[in-house]
């Protein structure tokens, strides 16, 4: 048993990390501290002020662990590292995990490529980048290679120099083909030291020289390779004005600003590579509401460089936030090179964080509306529903379906939406235990059952003091229960509901002749629902969502062989004989009907045969009239 108040006592004055973790083990919150002491005891006072979040992450705290390090800045590191690791609940977490393209030229090769890549590695090749779009690496990427005729192929060159054909790219003019040995390696890298140049941002020589071909093959008549040297000056220039100079030090800095509400923010990040800007990137972030501009973007910073493989010279901020020099500290370490972070006061670096800072808030407005179509589509669709059938505060709706295969043992799906989006985590499965064939009626009663029979005793349990709340997975009853189908899987769901002592507004979803959604059943009485209507498409996606569910369970199981034609179950009745029966009949339900002479027409059938068949399936008819009778007689 850890005791939370003794093992306070034990902390040691040093820096290192701490680690929160609750009744199942999980991490829920990683954080540094300079002195471990101090730090982790102020969790644990009540006259502290600690705000919503970290009130609530405390309740929830079983025990905790520590590392200590020498630094605080080992503890920064290792915080972000096992930040980035475990992604705790409490901690305030980046939404999105993005990798960044990157331009690679290949100079550890005689005849060096021009590359796409993911990684910047620490290799003979030089990177350019990050940038944001990877179309526009790649049509940059084929832009230079058509300006200075580069390879693109994997050939290790001078070795295999001759031993194949020139490619299609050498007789289309696009390649000069290194691989026949028709360029030295002297005139080649030159053409490479010019794509590196125009990648830096100098494009000015490029586009003399095409000006000027495409001014000489206009006046020779030649208009074809002037048309061609057009287009590729305007993909130049079409590159050229994606880039804005920011300052003629021809620093790398990335420049950072934040919006915030009470619930979201978004850190904008530029990039200016060699004192150009080459793009921008947007963050977003969850918060609570007591955490600070200062929190928020310190937080960032460290999440984000943790797992960046570049790190620029200079970072610039809005404002100044609590750990700037040990954050300074760790990235000059990871750079190689002293890294600052500013916070501009005046000029051009000014007003550069200050864009930044409007497109921030510019992206929060946009995704606020965004965020309200999305409503629209849940809690207002949620609404529309609750408003066709006149009931109040539906949060929680609960589906169910049954999916089977002639002969197949059925199974069950259990989907939960709550406020119009699947809760995932709640769906159930439930593989059939008393039902013999395709009987859904039958199948969705045991369901239904089982749920709910379920959720009365884990609240029995928990009133009693025997069961964990949280641990509790069918406590939760819904507002409403849709069935997959109309009065008859209804009136099965009402007939549960009744014998377990529950009131839950129970509708059926009914289908057309094409199995597409019609309309509601709801208290006796099909209700009809506008097609274009927000209400109409959450039941769409609900009832699909049922049905995808149970049958990639039934699947599954097949799969596995778990599930087998109840004509598996007569002896006799093997492979052969079991599809001469289900080609002869239409259904196992046919099959059951059948007489004896019937089933003797049967190809490869015989008079054993069909008479096996027959007992089965009359055996089996007595078994269930006798529980039928059984259960009428205890009513």
């Amino acid at each position: 048993m850890f005791d939370i108040q003794e093992e306070l006592k034990k902390l040691p004055g040093k820096p290192g990390v701490y680690i929160m973790h609750d009744s199942k083990d999980a991490i829920i919150y990683v954080g540094k501290a300079v002195n471990l002491k101090n730090r982790v005891r102020q969790y644990f006072q009540s006259s502290r002020n600690k705000g919503p979040k970290i009130e609530k992450m405390v309740t929830h705290i079983r025990r905790f662990e520590y590392i200590i390090t020498d630094s605080e800045l080992e503890a920064l590191v290792l915080e972000c590292n096992l930040i980035k690791e475990h992604r705790p609940k409490y901690n305030t977490m980046l939404k999105d995990d993005k990798t960044y393209p990157y331009i690679k030229v290949t100079l550890g090769e005689t005849y060096p490529r021009v590359l796409f890549s993911r990684q910047m590695k620490k290799d003979k090749s030089r990177y350019f980048g990050p940038y944001t779009s990877a179309g526009a690496v790649k049509d940059t990427i084929e832009l230079l290679r058509k300006l200075y005729q580069l390879r693109t192929c994997n050939r290790s060159l001078p070795k295999d120099t001759g031993k194949e054909r020139p490619c299609l790219n050498y007789h289309i003019h696009q390649c000069l083909a290194p691989c026949q040995g028709y360029i030295t390696p002297e005139e080649y890298n030159k053409r490479i030291r010019k794509a590196m140049g125009f990648l830096n941002g100098d494009f000015q020589p490029v586009i003399r020289e095409l000006e000027e071909k495409m001014n000489r093959a206009s006046e020779n008549l030649e208009f074809e390779k002037a048309i061609e040297y057009r287009e590729l000056l305007n993909s130049v220039r079409s590159v050229a004005q994606k880039q804005k100079i920011t300052s003629a030090d021809g620093e790398d800095r990335d420049v950072m600003a934040l919006a915030m509400d009470q619930e979201d923010a978004v850190v904008q990040v530029f990039f200016v590579r060699g004192g150009k800007l080459i793009g921008r990137e947007h963050f977003h972030i969850s918060i609570a509401t007591e955490d600070t501009k200062e929190q928020v973007l310190e937080t960032f910073l460290k999440q984000y460089y943790a797992g960046t493989p570049f790190i620029p010279r200079e970072i610039m901020l809005p404002c100044q936030i609590q750990d700037s020099n040990v954050i300074s500290d760790w990235l000059t370490q990871k750079r190689g090179q002293k890294v600052y972070i500013r916070i501009p006061q005046k000029g051009v670096r000014e007003k550069l964080v200050e864009l930044a800072g409007e497109n921030a808030r510019l992206v929060l407005r946009q995704d606020r509306e965004k965020i309200k179509r999305e409503e629209g589509r849940t809690i207002g669709a949620v609404k529309e529903i609750a408003s066709l059938l006149h009931l109040e505060g539906i949060q929680r709706m609960e589906a169910f379906d049954i999916s089977n295969t002639n002969g197949f043992e059925s199974v069950g799906s259990m989907v939960v939406y709550e406020k119009g989006r699947p809760r995932r985590s709640d769906y159930r499965k439930f593989r059939l235990k008393t039902v013999t064939g395709p009987d859904d009626y039958a199948s969705m009663y045991e369901v239904l059952t089982r749920r709910f029979t379920h959720g009365l005793e884990e609240r029995r349990q928990i009133e009693e003091g025997g069961l964990d709340r949280e641990l509790g997975s069918f406590t939760k009853f819904p507002d409403l229960i849709l069935m997959d189908g109309g009065k008859g899987q209804v009136n099965i769901a009402l007939k549960v509901l009744d014998e377990l002592h529950l009131s839950i507004p129970v509708c059926g979803m009914v289908k057309d002749d094409f199995h597409r959604t019609r309309g509601l059943y709801y208290q006796n009485e099909e209700i009809p629902i506008d097609k274009s209507s927000e209400g109409f498409r959450l039941i769409t996606r609900i009832q699909d969502e049922a049905h995808r569910f149970a049958i990639e369970y039934h699947r599954s199981l097949r799969g596995k062989g778990q599930i087998h034609s109840v004509l598996d179950d007569i002896p006799g009745i093997g492979p052969s004989r079991r599809k001469a029966l289900m080609r002869q009949f239409a259904s196992i339900e046919a099959i059951r009907e059948a007489d004896v002479e019937t089933l003797k027409n049967v190809p490869s059938m015989n008079a054993k045969a069909a008479e096996a068949v027959y007992r089965f399936f009359r055996d089996q008819r007595r078994e269930e009239n006798a529980k039928t009778q059984l259960k009428n007689e205890s009513n």
